[in-house]
């Protein structure tokens, strides 16, 4: 999971995202008043996959005043702009976001997380992608054992709302944050009568 500072003028915004892209993008140039997939990626972390890069768009432009989002988005190539069509980002609190958040659209929600350690306290299943020759099939693990989860809780609810980021990341301090990533749906066991809840899959954070 990676921090965003977001931007605060136009001119940072193109500073850093007008750029050229990676050294093999040889037709993309730096400077030109043009920001594509290539630029925008390669700011982001990212090779491919523009619903990520468009999450990262959103959180970095989140501070910036209206009119001057406009002036951005104006310089967007045509598949980005086409791309945030097609990938709305949703604001939603912990409290609001099981019940209003869209499986597989990206989300932004802001809260205090706290850690889940014990796996005795939580039990819910992802399915993980197997490739077997050239078949690909789901195996159904538990989260925890992928992911580090935790439980996210807004200022005005007691209400919670599960995130998760990988393993590797540092864990996450007990202080207010704001989340960027993909709803995605927990599984449970087939012989479970609770009904499945969804999650955040994190890919980006910001202080505050």
């Amino acid at each position: 999971m990676k921090e965003i500072i977001p931007f605060k003028t136009v001119k940072n915004v193109l500073e850093s995202l007008d750029n050229g892209g990676r050294f093999y993008n040889l037709i993309t140039k730096s400077n030109d008043g043009n920001i594509n997939s290539a630029e925008l990626g390669k700011v982001a972390g990212i090779i491919s996959g523009k619903q990520q890069m468009i999450l990262f768009l959103e959180m970095s432009l989140s501070i910036m005043e209206t009119e001057s989002r406009k002036d951005i988005l104006r310089t967007l190539s045509s598949d980005l702009k086409s791309a945030i069509r097609k990938y709305p980002t949703q604001y939603l609190l912990p409290s609001e976001a099981e019940e209003k958040g869209i499986l597989s659209q990206n989300a932004i929600i802001t809260g205090i997380p706290t850690y889940i350690e014990s796996k005795s306290d939580f039990n819910g299943f992802i399915m993980i992608p197997i490739m077997t020759g050239k078949v690909t099939t789901f195996m159904m693990v538990p989260i925890i054992d992928h992911y580090d989860v935790y439980e996210l809780r807004d200022d005005t609810s007691s209400e919670t709302f599960l995130i998760a980021h990988t393993k590797e990341s540092d864990k996450l301090p007990q202080k207010r944050m704001t989340f960027g990533g993909i709803l995605k749906e927990l599984k449970k066991k087939k012989d479970e009568k609770a009904p499945s809840s969804n999650y955040l899959e994190t890919h980006y954070y910001l202080m505050g």
